[in-house]
């Protein structure tokens, strides 16, 4: 089940989100956040944004949320978008879903753009991006520094 997101789902997601920052370039964080942590993020975030979870059997196994691009006033209308899925629950097709509901929830608030980041490499990421309508638009060589590597990010737009 595809629901509005809720504080109290802040120690589901923050299982999920640490497992990518410990073990991953996917998320350019490095430290783990505790829960706490989390409904403070989800608080902000959802002051304007969507923010979606994927709820199976009482736990959330997977979300999606938009947030700011730019802070400048004429970016208002664009939003970076994520999503996160626990490891046992991918290849399912609860991303392709969770992003469809992002996307209508994007529009329903005015949205016009939805942009999308993804460390390279990760072909995954990008079949998935290109799969649910996105287009690439850039590369920015060497803008992370995560385990000892620098990393280039794919920037992919949506126009909603």
């Amino acid at each position: 089940m595809i629901r509005p997101v809720k504080v109290s789902d802040a120690g589901d997601i923050v299982k999920i989100y640490n497992h990518y920052i410990a073990n991953t370039t996917v998320s350019f964080e490095e430290e783990t956040l505790s829960a706490e942590a989390m409904e403070k993020r989800i608080i902000d975030v959802t002051a304007n944004h969507p923010w979606l979870v994927y709820e199976e059997e009482g736990h959330v196994v997977g979300y999606a949320y938009a947030n700011v691009w730019r802070n400048r006033s004429a970016y208002r209308y664009s939003a970076e978008t994520s999503v996160y899925l626990d490891v046992d629950f991918k290849r399912m097709g609860l991303g392709t879903k969770l992003y469809e509901a992002l996307k209508g929830a994007l529009k329903a608030r005015g949205f016009h753009t939805a942009i999308a980041c993804v460390t390279l490499p990760n072909d995954p990421s990008q079949m998935f991006h290109q799969s649910i309508g996105f287009k690439k638009i850039g590369v920015f060589q060497e803008v992370g520094y995560k385990f000892e590597t620098w990393l280039n990010v794919e920037y992919w737009a949506l126009k909603l």
